[in-house]
């Protein structure tokens, strides 16, 4: 088809797209898609040719390049190759899969693991095979899009609570016909505004209404607890959550998702869910890092305390310049700018002065909360950090976000 003479919804939905896209890059305010050309686990990197110094990365214990992890990997592909013969269900069933999944029980303190392919795969699949027509799920508001569109695709009745407001969840709870089945679900930390579930309020609504509780972990396992092994661990609640999501693309630098759960519930999934039983098993070279880098995170507890360390003293920094973080007491540090063009435009400053960042903008916020979306991660040295407050907050006065 023609876009240039279509005029239906579709074409009309790919023109605005492509128009936005053009103006922001014409006006030096396009920041996604850089190509980065070194990114071995440091502070620093080379992001479309420029040296800068990284508040964006998902690596919060800075664990890509590490040499055991590198290693595994390089051992792996010399043992299996580059891939697999096939689907898990068939073919595709290495040593390596087994024994990652192995390490990430143990890790959750879980009877037993199931891997997917992606994080995005796992939400997905994992929802829609345990939730079906007639039961309900019940959605913090502002959940990452794979919960929402796993919800979506179970074909549940789905409900959105207020975030993190477990009066709210109580009234969704008490609508819900009391034979029916019912999950609720949360992310444990939430992606863009970097703050933590209440998670002891949250069980005990799920036990009083006899729910079953998925936690999305993506974005806390290696950030909460003391040595690393997320929301239970922080809150002292081992063995709470019914289904503890995670991904192997984040701290874990890795690709991948899992669930770490009960040997029942790892049988029905690998005999029902069709992200298991229709896509292809993991790389070899891609399990075997995995593995290795949640011994890693035990054997290095001094990456945990530094993250820690490094994640007050930037809020602390941003807070005292008179930055709004909202609620944000983890590595996830959300800037706000207000409008999206003071979002580009606060990136454009800290990029053009050596500090990679990068906007949110809506539809991925409401309107009015755009936010330099900035991460602190382990390997940040106390001198950078006081480096990226500064040059944020001299972007910050320039546009006139703080005084």
């Amino acid at each position: 088809m023609d876009l240039r003479k279509a005029d239906d919804a579709v074409a009309r939905r790919i023109r605005a797209m492509v128009e936005r896209v053009s103006y922001l890059k014409a006006n030096d305010l396009y920041f996604y898609n850089l190509p980065a050309t070194d990114l071995r686990g440091g502070a620093r990197s080379v992001v479309n040719g420029r040296e800068m110094t990284i508040f964006a990365s998902y690596s919060y214990l800075g664990l890509i390049g590490h040499p055991r992890i590198n290693a595994a990997a390089k051992a792996a592909v010399d043992r299996y190759g580059t891939g697999t013969h096939g689907v898990r269900t068939l073919a595709g069933s290495l040593a390596i899969h087994n024994e990652l999944e192995e390490t990430i029980a143990a890790f959750k303190h879980r009877e037993a693991a199931v891997t997917y392919s992606s994080g995005y795969v796992t939400n997905l699949t994992v929802i829609s095979t345990l939730m079906g027509r007639g039961d309900y799920v019940l959605s913090d508001k502002i959940n990452h899009a794979s919960i929402v569109d796993g919800c979506l695709m179970s074909g549940a009745e789905f409900r959105r609570f207020r975030h993190n407001d477990m009066e709210d969840l109580e009234h969704r709870l008490q609508q819900v016909p009391s034979d029916s089945a019912k999950l609720v679900i949360a992310d444990a930390v939430f992606s863009m505004d970097g703050d933590i579930i209440d998670l002891p309020k949250l069980v005990a609504l799920c036990r009083k209404y006899d729910a079953w509780l998925m936690i999305d972990e993506a974005h806390s396992t290696g950030v909460l607890g003391k040595t690393g092994r997320g929301i239970e661990e922080h809150f002292d609640m081992v063995g709470s959550v019914d289904i503890l999501m995670g991904t192997l693309s984040k701290t874990i630098p890795s690709v991948g998702g899992y669930v770490a759960v009960n040997r029942d519930i790892a049988t029905y999934l690998r005999h029902a869910s069709r992200g298991y039983i229709f896509s292809a098993a993991l790389p070899p070279a891609q399990a075997a890092a995995a593995n290795e880098a949640f011994k890693v995170i035990l054997d290095e507890p001094w990456r945990v305390e530094k993250l820690n360390a490094n994640t007050r003293q930037f809020i602390t920094g941003l807070k005292s310049a008179g930055f709004d973080t909202l609620l944000t007491e983890t590595a996830i540090v959300p800037v706000i700018c207000g409008d999206d063009e003071k979002a580009f435009t606060m990136t454009r400053l800290c990029q053009h002065n050596d500090i990679f960042v990068l906007p949110v903008v809506s539809p991925a916020v409401p309107q009015g909360l755009a936010r330099l979306r900035a991460t602190v991660i382990a390997t940040h040295e106390p001198d950078e950090i006081d480096h990226a407050i500064e040059v944020i907050t001299r972007a910050g006065k320039e546009i006139g976000i703080v005084d």
